[in-house]
């Protein structure tokens, strides 16, 4: 999820987060269920689309829900083909790019802040079982925060590579996309001990 909340009056915008989160966990669960084949990508990319212009999402925010992982869905393309076959490459990609664009569209048509209180109310049950609830919602909004982070790494480590002539190196893109990771990670996990977020 690359964007921020769109205002609009759909009727994707009218559903409540919790029924969006779910129908989207359904969605993508499905979509790894049933493309089987590399014809099967097109229903799966052609509901998204549906489920985009429901929405009413202009086509440059949809662009944008994609754009940024395209760098890596080539790099899983080329591995998978490598590893497998064209097919395996074109199945694997092409319901990635499905779930990433209908995961996108959560995002563009709610408010993070009603996403956390479903997620909250939700998780409620578990506080029979020792966990809070509010933490559940913490890690979404970690989650969510993430994404674009290690996209944006990836971007960079990308440009990086290609300026100093490192080809489609694989290695020379993901070990120090990982490795910036793992440091943004150890400078979020201090900076909410110093909050007293590990009590």
């Amino acid at each position: 999820m690359f964007a921020t909340y769109l205002p609009g009056h759909s009727p994707l915008h009218r559903l409540p987060a919790g029924w969006k989160i779910l129908l989207v966990c359904v969605l993508v669960l499905a979509i790894s269920v049933t493309v089987r084949q590399p014809w099967h990508v097109a229903p799966a990319l052609a509901l998204a689309a549906t489920l985009y212009a429901v929405g009413r999402i202009p086509p440059r925010a949809a662009w944008e829900q994609v754009r940024p992982v395209l760098p890596m869905l080539v790099a899983i393309l080329l591995l998978q083909w490598l590893v497998a076959d064209l097919d395996t490459a074109v199945r694997v990609v092409g319901a990635l790019l499905a779930a990433i664009a209908v995961a996108g569209l959560v995002a563009l048509t709610t408010r993070i802040s009603d996403m956390l209180d479903a997620v909250t109310r939700a998780a409620g049950p578990l506080r029979h079982v020792g966990v809070s609830p509010d933490r559940v919602a913490l890690v979404l909004v970690l989650t969510v925060r993430a994404i674009p982070l290690i996209a944006r790494r990836f971007r960079q480590v990308g440009e990086a590579r290609k300026a100093r002539g490192l080809g489609m190196s694989i290695r020379a893109l993901v070990v120090p996309t990982v490795l910036g990771a793992l440091q943004t990670a150890d400078q979020l996990g201090d900076a909410l001990a110093a909050r007293g977020v590990d009590d």
